[in-house]
């Protein structure tokens, strides 16, 4: 599995992130620290990072996709990742995207938490009010006026992303006001409905019951195991399509898309389940010709049985006529 979330800040991201992890086993990649990481191991790509931010100036995208591709590599990236605060802008979608191609490494879902903004504002007034009232310092990027300017930076620069992944139909949009176990479940329903996840594994069991029962040669028996195991998937799909609750836009349409895949696949098992089957009754071995019928030769056995009990029956005959002579 391997995601992008979009969401300005505020959203919600990072405790939906970190529940990712939890869940899938994956891990959560923000550019910051694999930056720290990458400078502190002292890699190439690194030290370049390192003197670049020692004279003050912004790491360039070319190099932070660097370090992206030296971390994507790692042994506990192979599962799957969630990259966090990368990509911020379209150039470096562009880039990331080259990466992904030439590493052959699929992009299952870009997951944007749709929220409202002026809503986000009002919950950090209300929790920066709550801290005062108790005494408690409040951080100072954590403030209504800080989180102005940064929703300003977010609409201006990483907001067309919205756009630049729609139109390549991965966004998937969810209601980021939700609750956040409403919002979580979203997600993983979102994810299981595009197959991002192994949750609907019933396309699976039909093609291996298919394979195990056409070896027999039993056509009825396969094509019958096959359509058990499609009515789960179809089942399974039908769920996963109607609990696109809380997604919107091209990602419902994408999930609800998705969900049909399952059953697709059951059903052209069921056909591959006769088709093997018969073959399989085909190649079966003749049965001997004197067990096909209860005529034929078994006649002729039952016959030259009588006629040999009637021939020593005979024979007894004679000897006792003889001895009487």
């Amino acid at each position: 599995m391997r995601l992008i979330l979009l969401g300005p800040p505020g959203a919600g991201k990072g405790t939906q992130a970190q529940r990712l992890v939890q869940k899938h086993g994956i891990v959560q990649l923000s550019t910051g620290d694999m930056l720290r990481a990458a400078v502190a191991a002292g890699t190439p790509i690194g030290l370049k990072a390192k003197d670049i931010m020692a004279n003050g100036g912004l790491v360039p995208d070319e190099v932070v996709v660097g370090i992206i591709a030296d971390r994507i590599d790692e042994p506990d990236a192979r599962k799957g990742f969630i990259l966090d605060g990368f990509p911020r802008t379209v150039p470096q979608a562009e880039a990331l995207d080259e990466l992904l191609k030439k590493k052959h490494v699929k992009l299952d879902a870009v997951v944007e938490l749709r929220v409202n903004e002026s809503a986000l504002i009002a919950r950090v007034e209300t929790r920066v009010a709550q801290m005062r009232e108790r005494g408690e310092d409040v951080r100072v990027d954590d403030t209504p006026e800080v989180l102005t300017k940064r929703l300003a930076s977010y609409r201006a620069q990483t907001e067309p992303l919205v756009h630049y992944y729609s139109e390549k139909r991965k966004l998937m949009t969810i209601d980021g006001m939700m609750t956040i176990e409403q919002v979580t479940g979203a997600i993983n329903r979102l994810l299981d409905a595009i197959g991002a996840t192994e949750s609907v594994p019933a396309a699976k069991s039909v093609k291996k019951a298919v394979k195990k029962t056409s070896r027999k040669g039993t056509a009825k028996k396969a094509a019958a195991t096959a359509k058990k195991a499609t009515k789960k998937s179809a089942k399974t799909a039908k769920k996963s399509a109607k609990s696109a609750k809380g997604v919107k836009g091209a990602g419902k349409a994408a999930a609800k898309k998705a969900a049909k895949k399952p059953a697709k696949t059951a059903k052209k098992a069921v056909k591959t389940a006769r088709k093997g089957g018969s073959r399989a009754s085909t190649a079966a071995p003749k049965r001997p010709a004197a067990a096909r019928g209860r005529g034929g030769v078994a006649r002729a056995a039952q016959t030259r049985k009588v006629a040999k009990k009637v021939t020593k029956k005979r024979a007894k005959t004679v000897k006792r006529l003889t001895k009487r002579r």
